[in-house]
């Protein structure tokens, strides 16, 4: 699913995943956001703990997507559901 999420080449999308503290999360995203970002890097590897690192548009803010419980992924008015 990465690479779906990587093919949106900055646009918008939405996810539904598991948090880690197990409640369900919706979230409208984008990847690629420049802005914002002051070039010191995370402390850690995303890509490690199957995270990828996103923009949530409703807060402004950039996030983790766990693509381990991904539940579904939606672009371009097109849903794609997870099974688990």
């Amino acid at each position: 699913m990465k690479a779906q999420i990587l093919a949106t080449k900055g646009r918008i999308f939405s996810v539904t995943f598991i948090k880690k503290d197990g409640t369900e999360r919706r979230m409208v995203c984008r990847t690629g956001v420049q802005k914002g970002v002051k070039g010191v890097g995370l402390k850690f590897d995303p890509s490690s703990k199957n995270l990828m690192v996103v923009f949530d548009m409703q807060k402004k803010a950039f996030r983790m997507i766990n693509l381990s419980t991904l539940l579904s992924f939606k672009f371009n008015k097109k849903t794609f559901h997870i099974l688990r």
